[in-house]
């Protein structure tokens, strides 16, 4: 198999550097697959360096040559006029040119876009969203976060930022954010938001699947779960109102929660929409771990 039949993708996380090989002619078909630790405490000359080690490892796997363009998911956003990183929780590659110093290091191009746009390019063409024009794909867990697929392409923006709802003020909040603001939909459900509201109703701290569990016995429970419910809709409501999108596809661990696909969460979105109609699918994520991956891959096709 020659460079051109396969597809490379790099998943740069925070504790982990995945790399994947797949036919370019069937993604899902996967030629050559390794993980190695990210080792991000040893800085940013090493995270390049760890990846270099995962594309030499692939290449030694999928038995043919490294391709002209490798796709890299990573922890941030690209800012589109300097060609660096920002916003990523893996704090050394903030501000770094990582395309410019991977390309240079793997002697080859790279193609970047944020874990969240990955997600979303790999649920809308290879998972639960397949086949549908406008999708997005949400992440819901210690962060909030998301990322716009239309018509197979992943929507970046002038700034880079298309997606991130996770930092769109909510009406009546205040907690401060990481990011400078306060009230942002972040604070609220991401899962240590949740988790930081119940302990405050019930004066116990649980983990939010043990909250979502005891919903049917446990009043402070219930209560967490509603605000989940009523909060996500209004926040979602306004991407639905803007994108009027075919599919949202919930990743992350508050994803796992079954409230976010009954009637009462379609009920609490159309509160807020425009016209009241809601045939926007909301899906579960169908490839687990490996969307990431194989996001990264298909940014190069």
């Amino acid at each position: 198999m020659t460079r051109d039949d396969q597809l490379w993708g790099i998943d740069l996380g925070g504790t982990k550097i995945e790399g994947v090989v797949v036919s370019a002619a069937h993604p899902d078909h996967v030629l050559a697959r390794t993980r190695i630790p990210t080792e991000s405490g040893s800085g940013y000359a090493h995270i390049v360096g760890r990846v270099r080690l995962v594309v030499e490892q692939l290449e030694a796997a999928s038995g043919g040559r490294r391709p002209a363009v490798i796709g890299v998911g990573t922890p941030g956003a690209i800012e589109p006029a300097a060609g660096t990183l920002k916003n990523s929780n893996t704090a050394c590659l903030n501000g770094k040119p990582l395309a410019r110093d991977l390309a240079q290091a793997l002697g080859t191009e790279t193609r970047l876009a944020n874990d969240a746009n990955c997600f979303a390019l790999a649920e809308a063409t290879l998972g639960a969203a397949r086949g549908r024009d406008v999708v997005i794909g949400l992440i819901l867990g210690t962060g909030v976060g998301g990322g716009i697929v239309v018509h197979g392409r992943v929507l970046d923006g002038l700034h880079g930022i298309a997606g991130e709802w996770g930092h769109n003020p909510m009406c009546g909040e205040s907690t401060a954010c990481y990011c400078g603001r306060a009230g942002c939909v972040e604070t609220v459900i991401s899962g240590p938001a949740l988790e930081r509201y119940y302990e405050a109703t019930a004066g116990r701290r649980l983990l939010l699947a043990d909250i979502a569990r005891r919903a049917a016995d446990d009043p402070a429970a219930e209560s967490t779960l509603g605000r989940l419910t009523a909060k996500f809709g209004e926040a979602i409501a306004a991407a639905i109102n803007i994108l009027d999108p075919d599919a949202i596809v919930i990743g992350g661990g508050v994803g796992n929660i079954d409230r976010l696909y009954q009637p009462e969460t379609r009920t609490a979105i159309r509160r807020h929409l425009f016209n009241r109609e809601l045939r926007t699918e909301l899906l579960r994520p169908t490839l687990g771990d490996s969307a990431g991956v194989f996001g990264a891959a298909l940014l190069t096709v």
